[in-house]
């Protein structure tokens, strides 16, 4: 079992940065891969990024590419989302979510293949 506390939202003006954290409980974080996903009003949780158990590969979704880095220290049982030139599309419910799939590699972006989710920590940018 594992248990997920997300930390560090909040509201943002429109190009300024926000991290976010995800603590886990339990020992079987260090072999478990990571993702974070998103919900605004009205749309449908979205995958975000992802970072595998060694955190030697990342992904991104083509949204946030190049402004969101997604990293983990497994020593401290935390993931992070560094979110950095953030526009008012990116308001949502954040949420980090754990997998022990073994394919998770290559279906990292449907949430249904993830087993644990934290309650979510909000982000409002404003424009």
């Amino acid at each position: 079992q594992v248990h997920l506390v997300e930390f560090g939202g909040g509201l943002v003006q429109a190009g300024g940065s926000l991290k976010l954290s995800c603590v886990a409980s339990g020992r079987i974080f260090s072999s478990i891969a990571m993702g974070w996903f998103r919900q605004a009003p009205g749309k449908e949780r979205e995958f975000v990024a992802f970072i595998t158990w060694r955190g030697d590969s990342t992904y991104y979704a083509d949204s946030v590419k190049g402004r969101f880095t997604i990293s983990r220290d497994n020593a401290k049982n935390t993931v992070y989302l560094q979110m950095s030139s953030l526009e008012a599309e990116d308001t949502a419910v954040y949420f980090c979510a754990a997998s022990r799939s073994a394919f998770i590699t290559t279906t990292y972006y449907r949430r249904t293949d993830y087993d644990y989710w934290g309650q979510g920590t909000q982000v409002t940018v404003s424009s």
